[in-house]
């Protein structure tokens, strides 16, 4: 299944950071148990049943059954899918993307921009 990562609400965010950091195979009281541990205001289970449902639909969580529950795993790392939001933004980019880019590094940090020479290096070295 594909990737869809239209920007994630603030809950289905703070549900990802759960799957990362306490997973893998959560259940749902499994991940209420540790947004409400992580300081995260008291859930109805059937709100995090409907975030870890629409998380698996958009294949962004992964689910197995087990018994007559589902157990929740991160379909991919956060920084798959950080790479995958970025990649279909510029997809999405009907304009210029080198100059969508250069807006995006306008505001970049120098750390930043050293980060991002440091892996354009890396990928070259990779494809060379």
């Amino acid at each position: 299944m594909r990737l869809r990562t239209n920007s994630l609400g603030d809950l289905e965010r703070a549900v990802m950071e759960t799957l990362w950091s306490h997973g893998p195979d959560l259940s749902v009281r499994d991940v209420m148990a540790k947004l409400e541990t992580d300081g995260d205001k008291e859930l109805a289970y059937t709100t995090v049943m409907t975030v870890l449902d629409r998380l698996a639909k958009k294949g962004i969580a992964q689910r197995t059954r087990d018994g007559r529950a589902w157990r929740y795993t991160a379909a991919s790392t956060r920084e798959v899918l950080a790479a995958t939001a970025l990649r279909n933004t510029l997809d999405s980019v009907q304009a210029d993307r080198r100059l969508a880019m250069m807006h995006f590094l306008d505001d970049a940090s120098p750390s930043e921009l050293d980060d991002l020479r440091a892996a354009l290096a890396e990928v070259e070295r990779r494809h060379s």
